[in-house]
Protein backbone atom coordinates (compact mmCIF):
# COMPACT_ATOMS: atom_id res chain seq x y z
CA UNK A 1 0.00 0.00 0.00
CA UNK A 2 1.06 3.49 -0.57
CA UNK A 3 2.06 5.66 2.58
CA UNK A 4 -1.70 6.67 3.13
CA UNK A 5 -3.00 3.59 3.27
CA UNK A 6 -4.47 3.70 -0.28
CA UNK A 7 -4.36 0.91 -2.98
CA UNK A 8 -1.55 0.63 -5.45
CA UNK A 9 -2.26 -0.84 -9.18
CA UNK A 10 -1.21 -4.58 -8.26
CA UNK A 11 -2.87 -4.57 -5.07
CA UNK A 12 -5.78 -3.28 -7.11
CA UNK A 13 -5.47 -6.42 -9.34
CA UNK A 14 -5.10 -8.33 -6.41
CA UNK A 15 -8.35 -7.31 -4.76
CA UNK A 16 -9.83 -7.71 -8.10
CA UNK A 17 -9.04 -11.72 -7.97
CA UNK A 18 -9.38 -12.53 -4.42
CA UNK A 19 -12.83 -10.97 -4.99
CA UNK A 20 -13.78 -13.23 -7.61
CA UNK A 21 -12.19 -16.23 -6.62
CA UNK A 22 -14.18 -15.56 -3.13
CA UNK A 23 -17.41 -16.45 -4.66
CA UNK A 24 -16.60 -19.87 -5.84
CA UNK A 25 -13.32 -21.66 -7.42
CA UNK A 26 -12.34 -21.74 -11.12
CA UNK A 27 -9.91 -22.64 -13.30
CA UNK A 28 -6.65 -20.58 -13.39
CA UNK A 29 -7.78 -19.18 -16.78
CA UNK A 30 -10.91 -18.15 -15.78
CA UNK A 31 -10.18 -16.56 -13.57
CA UNK A 32 -7.12 -14.31 -15.07
CA UNK A 33 -9.91 -13.74 -18.27
CA UNK A 34 -11.95 -12.14 -15.76
CA UNK A 35 -9.92 -10.29 -14.10
CA UNK A 36 -8.29 -9.02 -17.24
CA UNK A 37 -12.35 -8.68 -18.55
CA UNK A 38 -12.90 -6.31 -15.39
CA UNK A 39 -9.89 -4.28 -15.39
CA UNK A 40 -9.46 -3.36 -18.99
CA UNK A 41 -13.09 -2.41 -19.07
CA UNK A 42 -13.16 -0.43 -15.77
CA UNK A 43 -10.19 1.53 -16.23
CA UNK A 44 -9.17 0.53 -19.75
CA UNK A 45 -5.69 -1.27 -20.79
CA UNK A 46 -3.16 -0.38 -18.33
CA UNK A 47 0.31 -2.25 -17.74
CA UNK A 48 0.69 -1.52 -14.42
CA UNK A 49 -2.49 -3.33 -14.11
CA UNK A 50 -2.35 -6.10 -16.33
CA UNK A 51 1.39 -7.02 -15.93
CA UNK A 52 0.89 -8.69 -12.56
CA UNK A 53 0.70 -12.80 -12.05
CA UNK A 54 -1.94 -14.02 -10.64
CA UNK A 55 0.28 -17.27 -9.87
CA UNK A 56 1.63 -14.99 -7.40
CA UNK A 57 -1.15 -15.35 -5.51
CA UNK A 58 -0.75 -18.77 -5.36
CA UNK A 59 2.84 -18.62 -4.24
CA UNK A 60 1.88 -16.30 -1.69
CA UNK A 61 -0.69 -19.01 -0.38
CA UNK A 62 -3.53 -16.54 -1.07
CA UNK A 63 -5.35 -19.02 -3.27
CA UNK A 64 -4.36 -22.83 -3.84
CA UNK A 65 -4.71 -25.56 -6.05
CA UNK A 66 -7.83 -28.05 -6.04
CA UNK A 67 -6.74 -29.98 -8.69
CA UNK A 68 -3.17 -29.81 -9.93
CA UNK A 69 -0.36 -27.71 -9.70
CA UNK A 70 -1.31 -23.88 -10.81
CA UNK A 71 -1.21 -21.96 -13.66
CA UNK A 72 0.91 -24.95 -15.63
CA UNK A 73 -1.95 -27.15 -15.92
CA UNK A 74 -4.85 -24.80 -15.55
CA UNK A 75 -5.93 -26.63 -12.25
CA UNK A 76 -8.94 -25.29 -10.91
CA UNK A 77 -8.09 -22.78 -7.43
CA UNK A 78 -9.81 -21.23 -4.16
CA UNK A 79 -9.11 -18.68 -1.58
CA UNK A 80 -7.44 -19.80 1.28
CA UNK A 81 -8.15 -18.61 4.78
CA UNK A 82 -5.16 -15.96 4.16
CA UNK A 83 -7.05 -14.56 0.70
CA UNK A 84 -9.53 -14.02 2.63
CA UNK A 85 -7.89 -12.00 5.22
CA UNK A 86 -6.10 -10.18 2.48
CA UNK A 87 -9.46 -9.45 0.60
CA UNK A 88 -10.68 -7.71 4.06
CA UNK A 89 -7.68 -6.07 4.46
CA UNK A 90 -7.73 -4.73 0.60
CA UNK A 91 -11.54 -4.35 0.68
CA UNK A 92 -11.39 -2.09 3.40
CA UNK A 93 -8.22 0.31 2.59
CA UNK A 94 -8.90 3.83 2.12
CA UNK A 95 -9.19 5.64 -1.15
CA UNK A 96 -6.71 7.94 -2.87
CA UNK A 97 -9.03 10.87 -3.85
CA UNK A 98 -8.04 12.83 -6.92
CA UNK A 99 -4.85 10.71 -8.60
CA UNK A 100 -6.78 10.84 -12.13
CA UNK A 101 -3.96 12.09 -14.26
CA UNK A 102 -6.58 12.37 -17.21
CA UNK A 103 -8.68 15.20 -15.38
CA UNK A 104 -5.97 16.99 -14.63
CA UNK A 105 -5.17 17.28 -18.72
CA UNK A 106 -8.60 17.62 -19.18
CA UNK A 107 -8.81 20.48 -17.40
CA UNK A 108 -5.58 22.01 -18.56
CA UNK A 109 -7.44 21.18 -22.47
CA UNK A 110 -10.55 23.33 -21.27
CA UNK A 111 -8.19 26.17 -19.77
CA UNK A 112 -6.56 26.88 -22.33
CA UNK A 113 -8.55 25.59 -25.38
CA UNK A 114 -8.49 29.46 -26.51
CA UNK A 115 -4.92 29.49 -27.27
CA UNK A 116 -6.02 27.18 -29.95
CA UNK A 117 -7.55 28.13 -33.67
CA UNK A 118 -11.30 27.36 -33.99
CA UNK A 119 -10.61 24.25 -36.05
CA UNK A 120 -8.30 23.09 -33.75
CA UNK A 121 -10.29 23.56 -30.53
CA UNK A 122 -13.41 21.34 -32.59
CA UNK A 123 -10.81 18.96 -32.69
CA UNK A 124 -9.60 18.58 -29.20
CA UNK A 125 -13.29 18.42 -28.43
CA UNK A 126 -13.85 15.32 -30.93
CA UNK A 127 -11.04 13.76 -29.29
CA UNK A 128 -12.68 14.52 -25.58
CA UNK A 129 -15.81 13.02 -26.85
CA UNK A 130 -14.04 9.93 -28.40
CA UNK A 131 -12.24 9.00 -24.99
CA UNK A 132 -15.49 9.38 -23.29
CA UNK A 133 -17.30 7.22 -25.64
CA UNK A 134 -14.48 5.04 -25.49
CA UNK A 135 -14.84 4.91 -21.56
CA UNK A 136 -18.66 4.87 -22.21
CA UNK A 137 -18.73 1.92 -24.60
CA UNK A 138 -16.12 0.11 -21.73
CA UNK A 139 -18.80 0.26 -18.78
CA UNK A 140 -21.65 -0.63 -20.98
CA UNK A 141 -20.04 -3.55 -22.26
CA UNK A 142 -19.03 -4.38 -18.40
CA UNK A 143 -22.95 -4.06 -17.46
CA UNK A 144 -23.83 -6.04 -20.06
CA UNK A 145 -21.72 -8.76 -18.46
CA UNK A 146 -23.84 -8.33 -15.16
CA UNK A 147 -27.23 -7.68 -17.13
CA UNK A 148 -28.60 -10.95 -16.76
CA UNK A 149 -28.04 -11.21 -13.00
CA UNK A 150 -31.22 -9.94 -11.74
CA UNK A 151 -30.44 -9.47 -8.21
CA UNK A 152 -27.13 -8.22 -7.95
CA UNK A 153 -25.35 -8.33 -4.18
CA UNK A 154 -22.44 -6.81 -4.91
CA UNK A 155 -24.06 -3.59 -6.31
CA UNK A 156 -21.78 -3.08 -9.04
CA UNK A 157 -25.19 -2.71 -11.60
CA UNK A 158 -26.03 0.15 -9.26
CA UNK A 159 -22.32 1.63 -9.26
CA UNK A 160 -21.94 0.92 -13.05
CA UNK A 161 -25.15 2.61 -14.01
CA UNK A 162 -24.23 5.76 -11.92
CA UNK A 163 -20.98 6.25 -13.94
CA UNK A 164 -22.81 5.50 -16.90
CA UNK A 165 -25.48 8.17 -16.66
CA UNK A 166 -22.47 10.89 -15.58
CA UNK A 167 -20.50 9.58 -18.52
CA UNK A 168 -23.79 10.08 -20.86
CA UNK A 169 -24.06 13.70 -19.38
CA UNK A 170 -20.47 14.43 -19.77
CA UNK A 171 -20.73 13.57 -23.17
CA UNK A 172 -24.17 15.34 -23.88
CA UNK A 173 -22.01 18.63 -22.62
CA UNK A 174 -19.17 18.19 -25.01
CA UNK A 175 -21.28 17.52 -28.20
CA UNK A 176 -23.11 20.79 -27.06
CA UNK A 177 -19.94 22.45 -26.55
CA UNK A 178 -18.18 21.28 -30.00
CA UNK A 179 -21.17 22.28 -31.14
CA UNK A 180 -20.87 26.27 -29.87
CA UNK A 181 -17.28 26.38 -30.66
Amino acid sequence: MFADNTLTPKEAVRLCALGIIAREPMHYSQLAGSVRHFLSRVAGPQLDLMGTSIELLRYEGLVEALDGAGMEDDAQVAITEAGRRELHTLLTARLRPGTDLSKLIIALKMRFLDLLEAKEQRAQADLLCEMVESELSRLLDLRGTFATNDSDPCHLTDWLDHDISLLETRLAWLEAFHDRL
